[in-house]
């Protein structure tokens, strides 16, 4: 009988010779081609496959990565292998030796010489070693009640994981399965449903809006005709943010808020300045709408969260709250922590209303790492995805770090360099939520940081730690500057409030009484604001459901004073305006700051168009010898006099009406009586007996 050693040594001796040399190919390969202009690294991985050999190449400064790899031959010491679907058959030729494969790389009849070594197997996830007791440390000095963190590497999710809490009331746990609102993430799914379009053929990126929505109206003629999809997603419209119009306002329909951007005015050029706006991506969200006749819900889900198994992630905080495993969303106040109710974003859907959990959305950046692949399933084409990651829109900034390069944006995202690698991202902000998702398409790594705390920059800080980390690049106490350049912040924003009044005019007075000022005014574009009088002589405002107390700051100027519930207009200026009859007919606000003050004016009395009040007053009248017959049509009073054309009476905020294409003239009716007031008296014609 052979003995247990013996026969090992015989088994050995028995694999062929091309066998072992074989088996001595297989694994990861790290090395340079010398070229003239210098040395190109690349990454092979080779792995055989029963009798066939299967790999792939990244070559991180030309940004490929996982290319496939053909033509793999081991023929005892002798090793080569092409580049699939390259022009010019790139292949490599060389010799095993030792841990090194030595020889030349050809292309397109140039030859370069090569080496490659054997790079040990290495546990992705070992650079993130005692990462959760940085993580659960900065909760506290940052006041962030949770904090939910995944991280991507060689094709597969290495760590995700929560800390702190996901409820403070209930003492409930944050996980990465919790689901939180990614905020303006979701504009990159946008993004990615209209590139799947874009590939079938239904859209082209550079073709006209109208193309697809013959509606569409800007406020100018040239914007209305040359804005294009692609202007959509890369805030170059010329339009600002006009945020307002729809934050907090659930009545409108979508259709209805891109109908509004006829009255909204453009602050740039087409394509001059990047300029964020929301609204541009919830019109984008419109047309694959209108493109496919289904909601953008359902699109996204249809195309996105179910080949991805993001099988929890939803469009609605109402959708999130009825799962077990979701978060509250909270805010810092001088020192104390609150709850802050949740804002429902869904007619602007598109722009940002996804929640998600890290784990499921660590889903989402492996397809983006892999160029729009997810389990061996194309969901677009490669060329897709890199569309999607590349510089479109400059961004007129300059960072405050030497380490991190200006930024432009793509089709929803972020672009920039960090420390030297390529970085895309995008962030997003909702009340009491903050959340960044970010990838290195170059070096195969992405973070997801979702955290319930509002505004905060932890989830930037986290990531810039973990990328430090799996970057392999020296440690920068990105955490410790932060909180220094926070606390100087808030010191000069605190010193700033105390000044806040010296603006003020003091001693001044209304110039009307206090219920002139009250009544609905109303802009094209941004709606009907509400000015009511309360007792005590005072004033509040209602825009979109928020109610702001106003205070009298000087002349005919209010004050949006404290509101715990809703502080968004508080210290807003509201600017009330008289015409020529003493009327208060409108007041101006700076809803955005980057155009003039938006003109809300005054609604008149509804009685004016209402025909069943209006019946009494019809008739003919006389003013000595000019006849004169009130009539009407529609909703609208007409006034034919004698020998001159008729005029439409146009309701005015005092009970007139204004004479339509004739300034300074106006009417009023009085029972039996139509007054007409014009430059040279006033004039009163009696209907006829």
């Amino acid at each position: 009988m052979i003995g247990a050693k013996r026969l090992l040594v015989a088994l050995c001796l028995t694999v062929p010779l091309f066998a072992q040399e074989a088996l001595l190919v297989e694994g990861r390969w790290d090395g340079a081609i010398a070229l003239p202009t210098g040395k190109l690294d690349v990454q092979i991985d080779l792995e055989r496959d029963g009798a066939a050999w299967k790999g792939d190449i990244t070559i991180p400064a030309q940004g490929a990565r996982d290319l496939p790899l053909e033509a793999i031959s081991v023929d005892g010491a002798k090793v080569s292998f092409q580049i699939a679907g390259i022009p010019g058959t790139p292949t490599f030729n060389g010799t095993l030796v030792d841990e090194r494969i030595v020889g030349d790389f050809t292309q397109g009849g140039q030859t370069f010489p090569f080496t490659l070594t054997r790079t040990a197997a290495q546990d992705p996830a070992a650079p993130l070693a005692d990462l959760d007791a940085f993580l659960s440390g900065t909760l506290k000095p940052w006041d962030v009640p949770g904090l939910a963190v995944a991280v991507i590497a060689d094709g597969k999710v290495v760590y995700a994981k929560g800390f702190g809490q996901r409820n403070i009331d209930k003492n409930l746990p944050m996980t990465a399965d919790t689901l939180l609102p990614i905020g303006s993430i979701t504009k990159s799914f946008t993004t990615l449903a209209l590139g799947m379009l874009v590939s079938e053929g239904t859209i082209e990126w550079d073709k006209p809006v109208r193309t697809y929505m013959p509606a569409f109206l800007a406020a100018d003629d040239q914007l209305t005709a040359g804005l294009t999809v692609r202007d959509l997603v890369t805030h170059r419209s010329g339009l600002p943010r006009h945020d307002l119009v729809w934050y907090n306002n659930q009545d409108l329909t979508r259709a209805q808020i891109v109908g509004r951007l006829a009255y909204l005015p453009a602050s740039e050029g087409l394509r001059a300045r990047f300029q964020y706006n929301n609204l541009m991506f919830l019109t984008a969200g419109h047309l694959i709408e209108d493109a496919t006749g289904n909601s953008w819900e359902d699109v996204i889900r249809e195309r996105v969260f179910t080949p991805l198994g993001m099988t929890r992630s939803n469009f609605w905080d109402s959708a999130s709250a009825k799962d077990a495993n979701h978060a509250r969303g909270y805010r810092e106040d001088h020192g104390k922590i609150l709850e802050m109710p949740f804002r429902e974003v869904g007619n602007m859907g598109p722009a940002g209303s996804i929640n998600s959990s890290v784990n499921e959305m660590a889903n989402y950046a492996l397809l983006q790492l892999g160029e729009g692949k997810f389990k061996g399933q194309q969901l677009i084409e490669p060329t897709g995805i890199k569309e999607m990651h590349t510089p479109h829109s400059v961004i007129s900034a300059l960072p405050d770090d030497p380490e991190l390069s200006p930024a432009s944006y793509g089709l929803g995202w972020f672009i920039d360099g960090y420390r030297g690698h390529l970085r895309v991202s995008h962030g997003g902000n909702i009340d009491g939520f903050a959340a960044l998702l970010t990838l290195f398409p170059n070096d195969g790594v992405a973070v997801v940081a979702l955290s319930n705390a509002n505004g905060t920059g932890l989830p930037d800080i986290a990531t810039n730690h973990i990328a430090d980390r799996m970057l392999k690049l020296d440690s920068k106490d990105w955490n410790g500057e932060a909180l220094g350049k926070r606390a100087l912040a808030r010191k000069v924003e605190e010193d700033a409030e105390k000044k806040k009044t010296t603006t003020r005019k003091n001693g001044t007075k209304l110039s009307h009484v206090i219920a002139d000022y009250a009544g609905e005014y109303e802009h094209p574009g941004y709606g009907v604001l509400t000015i009511e009088k309360l007792a005590g002589d005072k004033l509040q405002a209602t825009y979109n459901h928020i109610v702001t107390p106003l205070e009298h700051w000087h002349y005919d100027t209010f004050n949006g004073a404290k509101n715990e519930a809703d502080p968004t207009f508080e210290d807003m200026k509201y600017n009330f305006r008289t015409d020529v009859a003493g009327n208060v007919f409108g007041v101006e606000a700076s809803f955005e700051p980057r155009v003039d003050p938006v003109l809300f004016r005054k609604r008149a009395d509804a009685r004016l168009t209402d025909p069943k009040y209006l019946a009494p007053f019809l008739g003919d009248y006389e003013l000595g010898p000019i006849k004169a017959t009130l009539s009407l049509r529609g909703t609208k009073l007409v006034l034919a006099v004698a020998n001159q054309p008729p005029y439409e009476l146009e309701p005015d905020i005092d009970g007139w009406f204004n004479l339509k294409g004739l300034s300074g003239f106006r009417a009023r009716l009085t029972g039996d009586t139509i007054e007409v007031s014009q430059p040279n008296g006033l004039f009163t014609a009696t209907r006829k007996k």
